[in-house]
């Protein structure tokens, strides 16, 4: 597996400041999951975390369903667990100061299965996301295998401030963007399982789309955008990668290569946050209660009451 360190930053020394002096070393483990493998795995990311520990990250982040992969359908039963779990709490004992993501089958004390990820960090799970939107067209049958989550919230963290995790799906819909900038993030985490879809003389268009749209989320919520997608081959489909994470002004700072697994470490400069907060004030500016107000009328109107 590849490890690559870049950033615009390191250029100008940002990574040998002393940390906690205002940047955050977040590891992407672009990974290619073995499909209903659990134990296989769960190997796997207590390597890369040790890694990403090795190249002294605060963050690492594993892709959507990092645990199981992506196609498990009627093996969903048996690959789930509940985030009490022995295998959760290693991970999240393996990770100790190091802040984590996963993607995993969470089953719910009432034995609902839920496509989902955690959020850890100084030794406890803070949050857990469960796909709200699941993909059932084309080539995905997720409704068929998982029940839908209920909630887009976001969450505070210690040290990377006001957080939302999103899983594939919720990244393309406007709505769940709209609750980011409404819950007013600082950091916006999506984990995917994003295969190929569409060749062109540009390149990947689903690539090309996720591309697009981290750049313009991360200006209009003016917050720094992370996407992490995985690679490898599943019932016959190819997964790109291409993880990267995106600045507030919309700029890569940090990018994964194209199909192959990598580690990849991006330094995220905080004081880069505040200086496009100042250019940019849109969330100072954006008119929340106007908004809820006209979502209450096209309620109204749409569903009547």
């Amino acid at each position: 597996m590849k490890a690559t360190s870049t950033d615009a930053g390191l250029a100008n020394g940002a990574a040998s400041e002393p940390r906690g002096s205002g940047v955050l070393r977040v590891a992407m483990a672009q990974v290619a999951p073995r499909l209903a493998d659990r134990q296989r795995n769960l190997a796997m990311h207590l390597g890369q975390i040790e890694a990403a520990r090795q190249q002294q990250a605060d963050l690492v982040i594993f892709p959507e369903l990092s645990l199981t992969g992506y196609f498990v359908r009627d093996m969903v039963p048996e690959v789930a667990l509940p985030r009490e779990s022995a295998e959760i709490a290693r991970l999240v004992e393996a990770a100790g100061t190091l802040a984590l993501v996963v993607g995993f089958v969470e089953e719910s004390p009432q034995h609902r299965f839920y496509n989902a990820a955690l959020f850890a960090e100084q030794g406890k799970i803070v949050h857990v996301h469960r796909k709200v939107y699941l993909p059932t067209y084309g080539l995905f049958d997720e409704q068929r295998y998982f029940a839908a989550g209920e909630r887009i919230e976001a969450f505070d963290s210690p040290r990377f401030g006001r957080v939302g995790l999103l899983i594939c799906e919720d990244f393309w819909h406007l709505s769940a963007a709209a609750i980011m900038q409404a819950e007013e993030v600082d950091l916006l985490i999506c984990v995917a399982n994003s295969p190929v879809r569409g060749i062109t003389d540009q390149g990947i268009r689903s690539a090309e789309t996720y591309r697009l749209m981290a750049s313009t989320f991360a200006q209009l919520l003016g917050a720094t955008v992370i996407v992490v997608n995985r690679v490898g081959f599943e019932d016959g489909l190819c997964f790109w990668g291409g993880s990267r994470i995106v600045g507030p002004d919309g700029s890569v700072v940090a990018e994964a290569p194209m199909l192959d697994e990598s580690l990849t470490l991006g330094i995220i400069d905080l004081a880069e946050l505040r200086r496009q907060r100042m250019i940019t004030p849109l969330g100072r500016d954006e008119r929340l209660l106007l908004t809820i107000e006209e979502l209450q009328r096209i309620k109204r109107r749409r569903y009547g009451g």
